[in-house]
């Protein structure tokens, strides 16, 4: 495992603050590789979801709506003329357009929220000092032999076996 000492800077939440090496109190600054873009990705991915759910809703807003002037103009047509009709088509019209409105306003401050974030994030760049860079490569080895350590324990073909036979 070959680890990079190029990192770059990005701010977190206070809530996802890492403790500092040296003073041990939360930052909200946290150090990441360059091929840590995973918090990027999931984020893009939670809006594409965000944005998906609200058009999910939209669609069947509008769905429930057609049906309801379905069974409104099937009642209608036999007691009233074509005038209510013609007031039910320019009501339907102007609550369509404003559901639309609606639902476009929604995609849009979901992606203006994004793109505000995403200009505030300007990552800069550092090389680590080489004792805080080898502090780093030792943690990244310690986590990953306790990784293995785990499996082996839980492995059974890993602990001797009582002998079995006679002597």
């Amino acid at each position: 495992m070959s680890l990079p000492n190029v990192w770059h800077l990005r701010r977190v939440a206070d809530t996802a603050a890492k403790a500092c090496f040296v003073c041990y109190k939360p930052s909200a600054s946290v150090l990441i590789t360059p091929d840590n873009k995973a918090a990027a990705k999931a984020k893009q991915e939670a809006l594409a979801r965000e944005i998906e759910i609200v058009k999910k809703e939209y669609e069947e807003k509008q769905r429930r709506k057609k049906e309801k002037e379905k069974e409104k103009k099937a009642d209608d047509e036999p007691k009233n003329s074509d005038k209510k009709s013609k007031k039910s088509d320019k009501e339907s019209d102007s609550g369509a357009k404003s559901l639309e409105k609606e639902r476009d306003e929604k995609i849009e401050s979901l992606t203006k929220s994004a793109s505000s974030s995403a200009t505030d994030d300007s990552p800069r760049i550092f090389a680590l000092h080489k004792n805080f860079y080898q502090m780093r490569v030792d943690r990244q080895c310690n986590i990953e032999m306790a990784k293995r350590n785990r499996q082996r324990l839980q492995d059974p073909s890993a602990f001797p076996s009582v002998p079995s036979g006679d002597l």
